[in-house]
């Protein structure tokens, strides 16, 4: 076999069985959906926890979201970024949808609601701040998940106008919340306790993030993580749902939990695809972290847990935190990360195991986009300036490749002459090699250097806000969604739609993109002449056309990589192997591939 070819089957075989197992064995599985007769839970305190928990379930069925929200007096959440209410059952911040982002492409869709009501339809979804009482207090001396509050001060909480909430035991302890929100996501939550008793009182002050269910929308993709994410002092703290659901059984928790050791920054949460909902503390706040399950109830939660406040008689107590509630923009998530000094804040977006590849791409395709306002085209360009970075590589390989199809000759003539004899026709032709300087692995380095780059994009594709609902041209309108065109209805000519990506028949039903794909992989061949071996003949007939139907299905931002890197390879290594002496026959080779061929008697 030759070595070249071989060189070229091996890499080409090796990103495909790379790719081919990734896809079988870790696909997108569909969306859940809750089942008929979901209960939900309402608010009670979690027997034995330390501080006021998730709540209990009661059987309440699911009812209207309006009606729920009504149940309770509540206070307005109004920027031009986010929509929503504060109940002052509790003082939970429990309803907030999301302005700039809608469920679907189509301007007219409703907006992402992240926040929901306990009672609600849907897993609910909130945040909730209290103390939690020590030193022998009573557990009735502060105020608990169903605690009713009173409006102090503001009317609705806007960018410019904080509200205040207060509750009074009626035994000289009187709590406030003061709870503000900058033009974005950042609420920030400052609680106090006023002691107007003759004796000191012990509080320990807390966050606690809750949710109902497993999200009904979770990706149960090993390229994604969803589930808890934070950072304690520069790690970074993660948990599926599986692994929640499988922690340990903690008595004094009342549920299954697990405890993050103290720190003195970071920040604690749940993160969905696109979205998340987190607790942070302030630099250099001590706290302690804590996740839980609670199956009777299938709650899971984040705590954070601040150290004990002794308050002395007619003193006041104050600790304020913060809790992000929105879109994990990179910007964004910089910034606060910079401006707030939070702590690895920006790898709430999940990097993956590359980091390394993931962040400088996604950085070169958001200042490409920038500049030139289009992610498709962004994504061509950050195509361009790969292969430059790779190009003295690719250069050498086809370089090396030239020389080898110069040599095919001086390669015959050792075969005629070797015989059957293997041994003695590899001594020569490795001799060979050495005697005109020709490396026969030069050629496989750049194609398995695509590999890795290749799954870093797919990466940075997949998990980025950035690329959601991204349009390129004509019928791209989400550069992160399969082309949603297909060969089965003509590519929209025939009055039915196309089947679903997610099912078998759907992965066949390719569209537009993914046909150039294979087109863009098969002119790249034609470069050389067919194998005359058969079985390597084969696997070259029919690589383009498998890589076309299994990449059908990938985003098509991905897709579009693709067909730009193949077309900018083919371009470098027709003018590489011309500059060598060696003038490829494309149209030749591909007209030779229709000939019959004798059979063999």
């Amino acid at each position: 076999m030759d070595d070249q070819n071989r060189n070229l089957i091996l890499a080409t075989a090796l990103s495909f069985l790379v790719i081919l197992v990734w896809f079988l064995l870790f696909p997108p599985q569909p969306p859940e959906t809750a089942p008929a007769g979901q209960t939900v839970a309402e608010g009670e305190v979690a027997p034995g926890a330390a501080v006021p928990g998730a709540p209990a379930a009661t059987g309440a069925a699911v009812v209207d979201r309006v009606e729920v929200l009504g149940r309770t007096a509540r206070i307005q959440v109004r920027t031009e970024r986010v929509s929503g209410s504060i109940s002052l059952v509790g003082g939970r911040i429990d309803d907030l949808q999301l302005l700039d982002y809608h469920e679907t492409i189509q301007p007219d869709s409703p907006n992402v609601t992240l926040l929901t009501p306990a009672g609600a339809p849907g897993e609910s979804h909130y945040a909730l701040y209290g103390w939690s009482p020590a030193g022998g207090l009573a557990a009735d001396a502060v105020p608990g998940p169903n605690t009713p509050w009173e409006v102090e001060n503001g009317e609705t909480l806007t960018a410019t106008t904080p509200v205040t909430i207060r509750w009074d035991n009626g035994a000289g302890l009187v709590f406030r919340r003061t709870i503000s929100i900058d033009e974005d996501f950042m609420f920030t939550v400052a609680q106090s306790v006023e002691n107007t008793t003759a004796a000191a009182v012990s509080v320990q002050p807390y966050g606690i993030v809750a949710r109902h269910g497993i999200p009904m929308d979770v990706k149960r993709f090993w390229i994604l993580h969803e589930g808890v994410v934070g950072a304690a002092d520069g790690i970074l703290q993660q948990f599926t749902w599986s692994q929640l659901e499988d922690l340990p059984e903690d008595p004094a928790e009342g549920a299954q939990a697990e405890a993050i050791p103290a720190a003195d920054q970071g920040w604690i949460g749940f993160t969905d695809h696109y979205w998340m909902s987190s607790l942070v503390a302030q630099p250099g706040q001590p706290f302690t972290a804590v996740v839980k399950y609670t199956a009777a109830n299938d709650t899971f939660q984040t705590d954070m847990r601040l150290p004990v406040m002794a308050v002395a008689p007619g003193a006041t107590a104050e600790v304020t935190t913060r809790f992000f509630a929105g879109a994990k923009e990179w910007s964004l998530l910089r910034a606060y990360e910079r401006d707030l000094k939070i702590d690895r804040f920006v790898d709430a977006i999940d990097w993956g195991w590359f980091w390394f590849l993931t962040k400088p791409i996604f950085i070169a395709l958001h200042w490409l986009h920038g500049f030139i306002g289009n992610m498709g085209i962004a994504i061509i360009a950050l195509t361009f300036i790969i292969k430059a970075i790779l190009f003295p590589l690719a250069y050498k390989s086809y370089v090396s490749m030239s020389k080898m199809k110069a040599l095919q000759p001086q390669m015959e003539k050792i075969k005629e002459v070797a015989g059957d004899d293997r041994m003695k026709m590899q001594q020569e032709v490795m001799a060979l090699y050495k005697r005109e300087k020709v490396n026969p692995a030069a050629g496989c380095l750049p194609i398995l250097l695509q590999i890795p780059i290749f799954f870093s994009l797919y990466k940075v594709i997949f998990v980025t806000l950035e690329l959601r609902h991204a349009p390129f041209f004509g019928w791209i309108h989400d550069l992160s969604a399969p082309d949603p065109t297909s060969w089965i209805n003509l590519f929209g000519l025939l009055p039915w739609a196309a089947p679903d990506h997610a099912s078998l028949f759907g992965m066949l039903s390719i569209g537009v993109w993914p046909i150039v794909l294979g087109i863009s992989m098969w002119l790249q061949q034609k470069l050389n002449p067919a194998p005359t071996d058969k079985t390597q003949a084969m696997i070259f007939a029919w690589m383009p056309w498998v890589f076309m139907f299994m990449l059908g299905s990938f985003a098509s931002g991905l897709v579009i990589y693709w067909v730009a890197n193949n077309t900018i390879t083919f371009t470098q290594q027709y003018l590489i192997m011309r500059s060598q002496g060696v003038r490829p026959n494309v149209f030749g080779n591909i007209f030779s591939g229709f000939k019959r061929r004798p059979k063999v008697e």
